[in-house]
């Protein structure tokens, strides 16, 4: 594996599952693996998980680390291609990568989507032109549609938890007070997809996602159906794709409540944090032994370690 911007990038999904566990249980044991490399972490916008778990993950295997917030720590970058540059922005993404990618080894990068145009935050131009110009492995660290280090972190998680050989997992909206990306359900339902498990996504109508990310997924509009044996439910808001970036639904009768835990079979309930208690969830549940957010945050250690080893070892 060279570059981690999506499940595409997995030979072998169950093999990277089994690694993340490995490296749990073994956190040091390829220390000397990233030994005098560097991996540059670049963020265009906030995160605690994903910042703190990959730096981690990355001393773990004896890779130094360096961080940067891009238009705070440097200057703004131009995206654009064949732009006149007589606005805002001090640097084009043409030499910026490619410098970057002379201090370092791999580059993570992390970009959000603007939530206005579809076709712009779906061509992945943030991510895409690191990918081009850099000239090094790039690992994303969430992108504008997707955020593949979370949904590994989420099968791996699943896997640990899992008390049937194949699990009935359920992505269900949530109620939010702005309009999120649809980057974490696009991913998780690309992976569980791809996964050995039994997938159901539940949303209002108007929030269906993406065809190439929904795929074979079992749909159900209703808030409560698809908790009915339920062994995990995953619980996420997101924006309309179909309605750009709208938010057409605010019904709290989508609230992950302990009545409609009830209903499942004793389910794990998962979150990808940070979570606006008693809109998304109710107290009840994030606060119930079945509730496994701070396990799965903990994970992202592991999957960001075992990304990470993967590449290191094609280098």
């Amino acid at each position: 594996m060279y570059n981690f911007t999506s499940v595409n990038d997995v030979q072998d999904l169950s093999a990277m599952v089994n690694l993340g566990l490995q490296l749990k249980k073994s956190p040091n044991a390829f220390r000397e693996l990233g030994k005098y490399k560097t991996i540059g972490l670049l963020f265009f916008n906030s995160s605690l998980r994903t910042r703190l778990s990959t730096q981690k993950a990355a001393q773990q295997l004896g890779m130094d680390v360096m961080v940067m917030n891009v238009g705070a720590d440097s200057w703004q970058l131009e995206m654009t291609e064949g732009v006149i540059m007589n606005g805002d922005k001090a640097e084009h993404v043409a030499e910026a990568a490619a410098v970057i990618g002379q201090y370092c080894d791999i580059v993570g990068v992390r970009s959000f989507p603007g939530l206005v145009d579809r076709n712009y935050d779906y061509s992945e131009q943030v991510l895409n032109q690191f990918i081009k110009y850099t000239g090094k492995p790039i690992v994303s660290l969430e992108s504008a549609t997707r955020h593949p280090l979370q949904s590994l972190t989420d099968l791996i998680t699943i896997e640990e938890h899992k008390k049937t050989a194949r699990p009935k997992v359920v992505l269900t909206w949530a109620p939010h007070v702005k309009a999120l990306p649809q980057c974490v359900p696009n991913s998780f339902a690309e992976w569980m997809n791809r996964a050995d498990v039994d997938f159901t996504i539940a949303h209002p109508e108007g929030y269906e996602l993406a065809p190439e990310f929904s795929g074979n997924a079992r749909i159900t509009h209703d808030p409560k159906a698809a908790f009915i044996g339920a062994d995990f439910i995953y619980a996420k808001n997101w924006s309309s794709y179909k309605d750009y970036g709208k938010i057409l639904n605010s019904d709290p009768a989508w609230m992950v409540t302990k009545e409609k835990m009830d209903l499942t079979n004793n389910a794990k309930f998962m979150h990808c944090l940070p979570v606006r208690r008693n809109v998304v969830v109710e107290d009840a549940v994030i606060d119930s032994e079945n509730s496994i957010v701070i396990q799965q945050a903990g994970n992202r250690v592991w999957a960001a370690q075992a990304v990470l080893k993967t590449i290191l070892e094609s280098l």
